[in-house]
């Protein structure tokens, strides 16, 4: 990998500006990243996105009904994206043991996440009285599989809501633009794009980060292991993180490239 954003020890980083166009040139490295569409022959939608070792199988599911909260519920009637995630129980080095009943918090958490994501990059208006469901199911872990479940996820979207189009069953303009994320962090005073595990078992900081095409965000999500780390830090890891969800949105748009209007 290519030299960090590097922040010295305590103090200085405080006092030193970091050049960070001239880093972000040179820190353009994601793990090899690949879209496999179609992967399951059922779903609206499909895809097994692979980030380095890391691999989410992302269907997409149409549903022509509302959950009964929205169905019945007051107000104005309007379509509903959610998410599901797991990990199977050897996608880690040590068996997962399964969430039958009562997922825990922390799946929880980041299908929520994954479902803020997609829903951020909608209109739900326009989708008309009808869910999408999007499950993600990690088969193999290295680290940032939130990350990877969300900008695979949007591409099953994708995917789903074309052929809905195609069908006639919504309007263009459903999806309004395209949403990705990826792991950033500190590792020995250096700014590091695309946490594998390793990676993140060693860093100090560790931060996702949710975009949209047009450059907003969705979601930041940021720890400090122990040392609090300085707004310079926070800075370069989010320019970091930009610059990564770049090259993430152009792969995206490449493999849905090839999905034809028939």
């Amino acid at each position: 990998m290519a030299e960090g954003l590097s922040f010295a020890p305590k103090g200085a980083a405080m006092r030193k500006e970091v050049d960070v166009c001239a880093a972000l040139r040179e820190l353009d490295e994601l793990r090899t990243i690949s879209f496999e569409l179609d992967y399951v022959r059922y779903p609206e939608g499909s895809v097994l996105i692979a980030l380095g070792d890391t691999k989410v199988l992302c269907n997409a599911t149409v549903e022509e009904t509302l959950p009964r909260w929205l169905k019945y519920g007051p107000g104005k009637k309007h379509g509903w994206i959610t998410a599901e995630y797991a990990m199977l129980p050897r996608s880690t080095q040590v068996r997962t043991q399964r969430e039958t009943l009562t997922p825990k918090g922390r799946t929880q958490e980041i299908k929520r996440l994954i479902a803020r994501s997609l829903r951020g990059a909608a209109d739900l208006d326009k989708l008309g009285e009808r869910q999408i469901i999007v499950d993600c199911d990690v088969l193999q872990a290295d680290g940032g599989t939130r990350t990877a479940s969300i900008t695979g996820a949007y591409v099953a979207l994708a995917l789903a809501v074309k052929r809905l189009e195609n069908a006639g069953k919504v309007p263009p303009g459903v999806l309004t633009q395209a949403v990705a994320a990826v792991s950033v962090g500190l590792i020995g005073g250096r700014a590091v794009l695309d946490l594998d595990y390793e990676m993140d078992q060693t860093a100090d900081v560790d931060l996702n980060v949710v975009m949209t095409a047009d450059g907003r965000f969705v979601e930041v999500q940021g720890t400090a292991e122990g040392e609090p780390f300085s707004r310079a830090a926070l800075n370069a890891m989010l320019l970091l993180a930009e610059h990564g969800i770049k090259q993430l949105l152009e792969a995206q748009a490449k493999a849905l490239s090839s999905v034809g209007d028939g």
